[in-house]
């Protein structure tokens, strides 16, 4: 959170053309971290709640969450990671 605040303060310091893509660039990484929180979430309760209805089904359930929240880290570590390199090409 503290990075991304002083990401938008060099964004209010830049020229304009360099502050809308360092804007852009904050705003990809906190709608990743965001996203990822969600969707991991969602997975858990629902695997929650159906290994509460059937108890015998845990193995199975507790696989599928795994590799499905293992799918949204990756995606949300994607993002984050094509956020920094939008930072990183910016120059002042």
């Amino acid at each position: 959170m503290l990075y991304m605040l002083a990401l938008l303060q060099a964004a209010a310091a830049a020229g304009p053309d360099r502050g809308y893509g360092l804007i852009g660039a904050g705003i990809a990484a906190g709608l990743a971290v965001v996203g990822a929180g969600l969707g991991i979430g969602l997975i858990g309760g629902q695997a929650t709640a159906g290994i509460a209805r059937q108890p015998d089904a845990t193995a199975r359930i507790q696989t599928a969450m795994i590799i499905a929240a293992a799918l949204v880290e990756g995606v949300a570590l994607f993002v984050a990671v094509i956020a920094f390199l939008i930072q990183g090409k910016i120059t002042f």
